[in-house]
């Protein structure tokens, strides 16, 4: 399993992720987010690895 992602692969996740973003609209943003956040969570089974995730979101 691969443990890191190119360049090339983050942006399309970026844009992805912006794409979804805008068709859940400003007012289901944050509910999307967080439904998106815990689906992938259930990807990376480490509670530790999640908590640095956000702390790193938070920081940037």
């Amino acid at each position: 399993m691969k443990q890191t992602l190119e360049f090339a692969e983050l942006e399309q996740i970026y844009d992805l992720l912006a794409e979804a973003i805008d068709e859940a609209g400003p007012e289901q943003e944050a509910v999307f987010l967080a439904k998106l956040a815990l689906l992938l969570a259930r990807q990376v089974p480490d509670v530790d690895c999640i908590r640095e995730a956000i702390a790193a979101a938070l920081r940037t």
